[in-house]
């Protein structure tokens, strides 16, 4: 019983030493929490344009720009509440028009390879022969890798009329 008490225990102490991948992943972690931070101000001017993009691209009804921003794995909810990944999410900027479709108001902050964008988006439109306008707060999680800055989520809430700037 000792004797297999014994070797249980030597096989759990070296199991880790075992899995080569496990020190792949430790040395990766290690050489991007010591690789030398990017310029913050550089960093967030360029989500400040993909956010500007993006509004440029939704208005165009244009899915190419969020196919090369947008991570294959990407998570979002819509405006109205509706969960979509990147497929539903290109269909829903396909299927709709707009007259005009701006971004303002933009913040973010990067953490290392992370950042976090909020803005205030503006559309005008026509829907069914009726004018529309709508504003909505959007937040967008950016992460940065060897492709650059890819959304992985977004958020998008929509402001009640009341609250709603001309535009």
């Amino acid at each position: 019983m000792y004797r297999l008490a014994a070797v249980l225990a030597m096989w759990v102490a070296l199991a880790p030493a075992w899995n080569p991948q496990h020190n792949d992943r430790l040395n990766e972690c290690y050489e991007r929490c010591n690789a030398p931070q990017g310029d913050p101000d550089a960093e967030r001017q360029e989500i400040v344009i993909l956010e500007k993009e993006a509004a440029h691209a939704i208005q165009l009804s244009d899915a190419t720009f969020f196919r090369r921003v947008y991570s294959d794995d990407f998570s979002g909810t819509l405006s109205h509440g509706e969960r979509v990944d990147k497929a539903h999410f290109l269909s829903a900027v396909q299927s709709t028009k707009y007259d005009s479709f701006n971004a303002s108001d933009i913040q973010v902050h990067v953490y290392r390879d992370t950042a976090v964008a909020t803005c205030l988006w503006s559309s005008r439109g026509t829907m069914k022969g009726q004018a529309v306008y709508a504003q909505m707060r959007v937040m967008h999680i950016y992460v940065n890798g060897q492709d650059g800055w890819r959304v992985v989520a977004g958020q998008a809430s929509a402001l009640p009329p009341y609250l709603q700037q001309s535009l």
